[in-house]
């Protein structure tokens, strides 16, 4: 048998891509090639339908290996990512049960947050009865409050000998307030960054100074402008403390990037090994002595963005692809949201269907036994490449404008991740991001006032102090349709929507269900039919059923016999809508007719102009 080998796909002739290219454009009968196929990135790049080997034969990247410089296809010759999960408590008695309750279901990283009263006693009372040789603890606490906490931690850490085998972070990040508020932090950032730095000397394993880029992700950034800023952030740090006496080696092996990861499958894949790859030729510029502090670590949080408080389900699908984009692209740990955060405190349910989406990826898919899958495919090597072309652009501009702090403290970064949050709200409006169950497939029964609970939310958003700078705005993607149905639920009305079907059966049928998930999106009551032998029958049916809104559903070629029928028909008793834009609607407007619904138009301000119309 080992003698008969043979090369798959030997019998057939090979294809070149004009060949494959021709069939295409064959198949397309006169559409254009660009317009129908190929993808426009808010990254600023295209991307082609299909890749062959050509298109990666002259890069670079693609001739490395797990846990060789420059890491582009791991730090690590295995893919064993820690399972994180963040623990929610009351007290220090609360988070130590929570804790030990996590991690004897899977958890092997935790985190929980240091308030102001936080000691050792404290400290020996969350870890009391946790392995700290196998679980990683990281500490979240206000900037000014982290020297001490590290002073805590170390001597914890001393007094229980596990300074060789300790794992952890220290969450310190002083342009939180920056990029939240718009405020400076009060203190010399850098000074108190190396006393921090020197209060964990002694412990190789705590990572103590944060790049938090997941608040970009959060507020709405491009995936390359993400990581141009991360990469920026992080070489600000490198800078501004190696300047101040500390050695490059030192400076690097204690930062720590916690990214977000947003539903873009593939682009956030090769994002993690672009980044990995820029951050060892940016930490390598600085000459370190060992060549492990050119290795990036990075932790990786679900995006917010995307979460949506109906259909609060379907936020577990947007981020287990999500998990499993950085699983993939093998980041040291991951921490999966639970589902329902954006509108109350993660309950026991939420938070073990959390964990289990990292285990079932774990222990039943086996993801970590196989490092940079990826590797060598066509699409994913050419997408890595265009990710960092992209994102080291950005990281260029900011350095030639004076460093990351700089623009930040200019609100320039700011400025540039809105703006990015604005398109991408647009887009939804328009439905060119689909978020399920929210602007597109709504379930029409739900509410949702009953189930928010404000006090035990632990969301993003965009209250805080007022700066002299311009903050992050943490919109999610979804809260201006979630704000257009919850004041339907507000308002104690309900309208109701009439279908009415008639004519071609096909096309009626089609902008039936087009027309019923467009105001569905609104909360409003849908009525549908099969179809009316007349529109005067229709009419009728819709003035019985009390219809608020009546949205004739036909084809174009009808649409000019019965727009105006049923216009006068109704006689001002409901809001008339016409399910497309037919080529007669110059005609149809000059009879009175005004509203059209159809796949060009803003889906958002076109149900605000009805709430303003139907909820008074």
């Amino acid at each position: 048998m080992a003698e008969k080998k043979e090369k798959l796909f030997d019998m057939f002739p090979p294809i070149s891509t004009e060949e494959w290219v021709a069939k295409i454009n064959a198949d397309l009968k006169g559409a254009d090639f660009d317009k129908k196929l190929v993808w426009r990135t808010n990254e600023g790049f295209d991307v082609q339908p299909f890749y062959r080997a050509e298109d990666t034969a002259n890069l670079s990247t693609v001739n490395s290996l797990p846990g060789e410089f420059p890491y582009i296809r791991g730090t690590r010759t295995d893919n064993n990512w820690l399972i994180r999960q963040e623990i929610l408590g009351d007290t220090a008695e609360a988070i130590n049960a929570a804790a030990i309750h996590a991690i004897d279901r899977g958890v092997d990283s935790i985190a929980f947050k240091a308030g102001k009263d936080f000691d050792a006693a404290t400290l020996e009372t969350i870890l009391k009865g946790i392995d700290l040789n196998k679980i990683e603890v990281n500490i979240n606490c206000c900037p000014g409050c982290a020297v001490e906490v590290a002073k805590v931690l170390v001597a914890y850490v001393k007094a229980n000998g596990l300074v060789e085998t300790f794992r952890g972070s220290i969450n310190f990040n002083p342009m939180k307030r920056l990029l939240k508020h718009g405020l400076k932090f009060p203190k010399d950032l850098v000074e108190t960054a190396k006393a921090l730095i020197a209060e964990v000397k002694e412990v190789r394993g705590i990572r103590c100074i944060a790049v938090d880029s997941f608040m970009l992700n959060n507020a709405g950034a491009f995936i390359s402008q993400e990581l141009g800023y991360a990469l920026a952030w992080g070489a600000q740090w490198m800078t501004s403390l190696t300047e101040a006496g500390l050695c490059a080696c030192e400076v690097a092996s204690r930062i720590k990037f916690n990214m977000g990861i947003s539903s873009n499958y593939f682009m956030e894949l090769a994002k993690f090994r672009a980044g990995r790859m820029l951050w060892a030729e940016i930490v390598n510029a600085y000459e370190p002595k060992c060549e492990d502090a050119c290795k990036m670590m990075v932790h990786a949080v679900t995006s917010q963005f995307n979460m949506t408080i109906f259909d609060a389900h379907v936020n577990m699908l947007r981020s287990m692809t999500e998990t499993m984009s950085a699983a993939l692209a093998g980041v040291d740990s991951i921490e999966t949201l639970p589902f329902d955060l954006q509108y109350k405190r993660p309950d026991e349910f939420s938070e073990r269907i959390a964990r289990n989406q990292q285990l079932l990826l774990r222990e039943e898919s086996h993801l970590n036994k196989v490092v940079d899958p990826a590797g060598g495919s066509y699409y994913v090597e050419v997408l890595t490449v265009s990710i960092a072309e992209q994102a080291w652009k950005l990281f260029n501009e900011v350095e030639d404008n004076g460093g990351f702090l700089a623009q930040l403290e200019a609100g320039e970064i700011q400025k540039a991740v809105n703006a990015s949050g604005v398109k991408r709200h647009t887009d939804v409006a328009r439905r060119k991001e689909i978020l399920l169950g929210t602007n597109q497939y709504p379930n029409f029964t739900e509410t949702a006032l009953e189930k928010i609970d404000k006090a035990g939310c632990c969301c993003c958003c965009s209250e805080g102090e007022e700066g002299g700078v311009e903050a992050l705005k943490f919109d999610r993607a979804g809260s201006e349709f979630e704000d257009l149905r919850l004041a339907t639920e507000r308002s104690g009305k309900r309208p109701k929507v009439f279908m009415l079907t008639i004519g071609n059966l096909a096309m009626r049928l089609a902008r039936a269900q087009f027309s019923s998930n467009f105001f569905g999106c609104a909360g409003y009551e849908i009525i549908d039919n099969i179809g009316f032998d007349t529109v005067q029958a229709g009419v009728d049916a819709a003035i019985e059923k009390g219809a608020d809104v009546v949205v004739l559903c036909s084809s174009d070629d009808e649409y000019a016999q019965y727009a105006p029928e049923a216009f006068k028909a109704l006689a001002g008793k409901a809001e008339f809508v016409v399910a497309g834009a037919p080529a007669c609607m110059a005609e149809l407007q000059a009879e009175g007719i005004e509203n059209f619904i159809h796949v060009k138009v803003n889906v958002l301000d076109t149900l605000k102009g009805f709430n303003e119309k139907l909820l008074k």
